[in-house]
């Protein structure tokens, strides 16, 4: 355990996290040539979504050897849509390591990772990349972090020289300066800035551990072993965010960067412990080889070629092939099959996976993303991992309607490859619908469907489940008497209807007295009423918070049946509505909007034209907290909408509340058009 080090990038698209990969399997010798994205010759991005995007869209897995340690990398997607795939690397790692592009601003999908990825349990880091472009600059890329984000990075490898001046590195921590891997002099005009760095990254050190406060109080400064052993320390600790300066395409502060990597980050032994779920209650349980096996898939997808492979960490005991384990989210044993260590679409076999180790797994039949492996005999399971809340919602169709049977079992294999996908059947609107985090997301989803299960799917706007109501009451009589040779028809009720309270649903009530109804036909009328009720009668909407009561009615000793009571009931509740004063209801949801200061205006403005209402604001960090309440068929477009306000910026989360009466001209709208499809 303690030669490997786990860590996972994360950036934004442009960032050059899949050329620095590249570089780092180049230069320990695993590969022989470097990929080209351009090309789709890249390790990582091996996909044909990939190629064709020229950018990942799904999580990639290397590894390597370098000074006698295995480094495992998991390359994340940059784009938030795909979070699934990042919060699925930050589970299987103990480090995380955001790359910025030292050229550019600072990069809102970078902002919205940080964001989603702040609060696991690792260690956090920046690598400062593409510090050979043009406007690169490693200070103001590291003031950019802290402005934007509540990081305070602290230089560990600092650039020599600046943009194609950019030729080597510094490692501060060590006082040596290095250039294509070789030892140089510190350039004499960067004394004093690494002067200034070394202080700064003692002070931090020092402040990690009070032995070494004290000392450096008492002395002013501290030795070189103490900055390194005290360094890795307060890494692995999270009381020091480490920045380290690189360019991957001209290779200068790459194999630095290796070496810091396993010189300064935790290793899986360092983690020491793992908080779990034993038998429902919380508890920890050590890491390390002789313990229990208890291990994780952290993702899990279907390859055309080999069948359901699954990605997994192992975090104490030993895997090995052909053992039998328990899944406790599936409550079923499963049996390890194959198993190999993975390095993008290459594989080597592995007979065992130890403590520590990442590595694929073949064709298991119960174990799925997101699931633990375990002894037989326990019934320990990884805690719940928190996902973000759906934001944009889309209705899928096969195109072809011989199709509609395949859909299903294929959607479910592509659901267990993204966790923040969510397919669920609206029985109100006959859709199904998916919820996910954004468009790119559903794109690609449509895409695999035709090409992996040749399914062309039609995706829309899902349909509103509206209902119906009334706002005032009706006494009505109807008789429904039907004579045209042989037995004839005859049923007569007499109707009170009013309103009831909202979320009361539906309350039918019988006050007929003296036989004037048989009481064996009462529940054909109730039975009428609730059929009227489930399609509704002005929109086509399921009909609530209404109170149906006979109290008179008459019938025949030969004509009367059950149909005839059904439709005397249906026509009574019709003729109800039209006096009682019909009203459509819409679903109102809470939504919860997190937005710079500068964009304040703006979305308080767009709030207002989609008939929300601001329920409070608050500040949380650098960011503004609104609350306001939402129609859900505005709330339908607006992911897209405050992503442009915004600049992309901008995140919201959503809860249905209630339900409320829809404005008389919109609701007029949507009945024409519910009148017209009909």
């Amino acid at each position: 355990m303690k030669t490997i080090r786990n860590i996972a990038l994360v950036g934004a698209i442009g960032a050059g996290k899949t050329s620095l990969v590249e570089q780092m399997l180049f230069n320990s010798k695993t590969t022989t040539r470097i990929g080209k994205i351009d090309d789709g010759t890249t390790v990582m991005d091996f996909n044909p979504e990939e190629i064709e995007r020229k950018s990942s869209v799904s999580l990639g897995i290397a590894n390597l050897m370098w000074k006698k340690n295995k480094i495992n990398i998991l390359d994340a997607p940059g784009l938030v849509d795909f979070s699934s795939e990042q919060i699925s690397a930050s589970i299987a790692v103990e480090t995380i390591l955001f790359v910025a592009n030292g050229a550019s601003e600072f990069d809102v999908s970078l902002e919205k990772s940080i964001e989603l990825l702040v609060d696991r349990p690792v260690v956090k880091g920046f690598i400062i990349n593409r510090l050979d472009n043009e406007g690169a600059d490693f200070s103001k890329a590291i003031e950019r972090i802290r402005e934007n984000t509540d990081f305070n990075p602290t230089p560990i490898l600092i650039p020599i020289g600046s943009e194609h001046k950019f030729s080597g590195i510094i490692d501060i921590a060590k006082g040596k300066a290095f250039k294509n891997g070789e030892e140089i002099e510190i350039p004499a005009d960067m004394t004093d800035q690494v002067e200034e760095s070394k202080m700064e990254l003692m002070e931090a050190v020092a402040e990690s551990n009070d032995e070494l406060l004290e000392k450096y109080f008492e002395v002013g400064e501290l030795t070189k072993e103490e900055m390194t052993t005290g360094l890795k320390s307060a890494i692995s600790q999270g009381k020091l965010t480490p920045a380290f300066a690189t360019s991957a395409t001209h290779d200068v502060g790459v194999t630095d960067l290796m070496d810091a990597i396993v010189e300064y980050l935790p290793s899986p032994a360092d983690r020491n412990e793992l908080q779990i779920i034993d038998n429902k209650e919380e508890k920890i349980i050590q890491l390390n080889e002789t313990e229990d096996l208890f291990a994780y898939v952290f993702k899990s997808f279907s390859d055309p070629n080999v069948g359901d492979i699954s990605y997994v960490r192992v975090f104490s005991g030993k895997m090995t092939s052909g053992s039998d384990v328990y899944i406790p989210e599936k409550d079923s044993k499963d049996r390890i099959g194959s198993m190999y260590y993975v390095n993008g679409k290459n594989r080597v076999d592995a007979d065992e996976l130890k403590a520590g180790d990442i590595g694929g797994l073949v064709k298991m039949k119960i174990a799925r993303g997101f699931d633990s492996i375990v002894n037989t005999n326990s019934k320990r399971r990884f805690r719940d991992i928190k996902l973000p809340t759906p934001v944009y919602w889309q209705a899928i169709k096969a195109a072809n309607q011989h199709d509609e049977d395949k859909i299903g079992a294929a959607m479910a294999k592509l659901l267990d490859e993204d966790h923040t996908l969510n397919l669920d059947m609206n029985q109100e609107t006959a859709e199904n619908v998916i919820s996910c985090i954004g468009e790119q997301q559903v794109s690609l989803l449509q895409k695999r469907l035709k090409s992996r299960y040749k399914i062309e799917a039609n995706l829309k706007t899902p349909a509103v489940p509206y209902k119906e109501t009334i706002a005032g009451t009706a006494d009505v009589h109807y008789k429904h008497k039907k004579q045209s040779g042989g037995k004839g028809q005859f049923g007569e009720v007499y109707f009170r209807v009013k309103p009831l309270a909202r979320g009361a649903g539906f309350e039918f009530v019988n006050s007929v007295v003296g036989g004037r109804i048989p009481t064996k036909f009462i529940p054909a009328i109730e039975k009428g009423l609730v059929e009227v009720i489930g399609k509704g009668i002005i929109s086509g909407n399921q009909i609530v918070d209404l109170c149906v009561d006979v109290y008179d009615g008459g019938y025949h000793d030969v004509d009367s049946s059950e149909m005839a009571f059904k439709i005397a009931a249906w026509n009574a509740l019709k003729k109800a509505f039209e006096i009682a004063k019909p009203i459509l209801l819409e679903p109102v949801h809470n939504v919860q909007i997190i937005i710079p200061d500068e964009y304040m205006g703006d979305v308080m403005g767009d709030i207002s034209t989609r008939r929300g209402k601001i329920q409070g604001m608050e500040k949380k960090g650098k960011k503004q907290v609104l609350n306001a309440e939402m129609p859900l068929s505005e709330l339908m477009g607006y992911y897209p909408a405050l992503k442009s306000l915004t600049q992309g910026r901008g995140k919201f989360t959503q809860e249905f509340s209630h339900y409320e009466k829809v404005p008389g001209d919109i609701a007029a709208k949507v009945i024409a058009e519910a009148n017209k499809e009909d």
